[in-house]
């Protein structure tokens, strides 16, 4: 039985330098929430990511996270997988927490494909005799045959999205967390990363995804959540969810 529990979260950024950053800081595409001064220092402004996030997940939940850029999708992300913690509120987490940002972490091009895996593996929370076991997964899914013994940095961008997919998605995930799924490459290769990615998400317990593509929403998920400006407006039936937020897009400004 895995839970994910969310209550009152609050998050903070406190930007220094402000008065001669500030712009820099309005425009940067890394920035959501809302802007607040610090009255007591002038040279800081603080963004508030998130504002009162409260969320219940339980076995079987898979839960899409909607919304522009800047509403908070990913630093809510990161708060549940522990990255980030939070000004107030509290995470309450029962199960295996896997975070999928960054399919091949610990990525050194000097190394060969098969020291990637190593390295992936062992930041990725398994142990060698796991990652062993794991290989011969691995080596069938990436289909990258010889060229594992040879240095990443002689791989090309699909070859190496290819390791790490396959790296990814050999993990047993318990709670897991996506941000925009998994890209691995070429278009031959797609049909086969559907069906793995769709077997690695059904074997997850919770599933929370942040996406702007409304199909991998549809695909992987059962309920959805809008959020904007750090908070989160509404929890319901992906459909229902998907039709508010474009509705909400397709407003006149006021």
């Amino acid at each position: 039985m895995s839970t994910l529990i969310l209550r009152n979260v609050n998050v903070d950024f406190p930007i220094y330098g402000a008065r001669r950053n500030l712009r820099k800081v309005l425009f940067s595409n890394t920035v959501g929430g809302v802007l607040k001064r610090d009255l007591k220092r002038q040279d800081r402004v603080t963004i508030t990511a998130l504002r009162d996030v409260s969320l219940e997940l339980h076995d079987g939940d898979r839960l899409g996270l909607v919304g522009t850029n800047g509403a908070g999708k990913s630093t809510l992300l990161k708060v549940m997988a522990g990255i980030y913690q939070p000004v107030s509120g509290e995470v309450l987490a029962d199960g295996k927490i896997t975070p999928l940002f960054d399919t091949l972490p610990g990525l050194d091009g000097e190394d060969t494909g098969y020291e990637n895996i190593i390295t992936a593996g062992l930041l990725l929370g398994l142990t060698r005799d796991e990652i062993e076991n794991k290989m011969s997964y691995i080596e069938e899914m990436s289909e990258l045959g010889e060229f594992l013994s040879l240095p990443v940095r002689t791989y090309s961008a699909g070859m190496t999205a290819r390791l790490g997919f396959a790296v990814a998605t050999a993990l047993d995930p318990g709670i897991l967390l996506m941000d925009e799924g998994i890209g691995a490459g070429d278009a031959r290769f797609a049909e086969k990363v559907a069906r793995r990615l769709n077997e690695f998400v059904q074997r997850s317990r919770i599933l929370v995804l942040a996406s702007h593509s409304d199909q991998l929403i549809r695909n992987f998920c059962n309920k959805a959540a809008l959020m904007k400006a750090g908070q989160v407006l509404a929890v319901g039936p992906v459909e229902d969810i998907l039709a508010v937020y474009h509705a909400s897009l397709n407003a006149p400004a006021t």
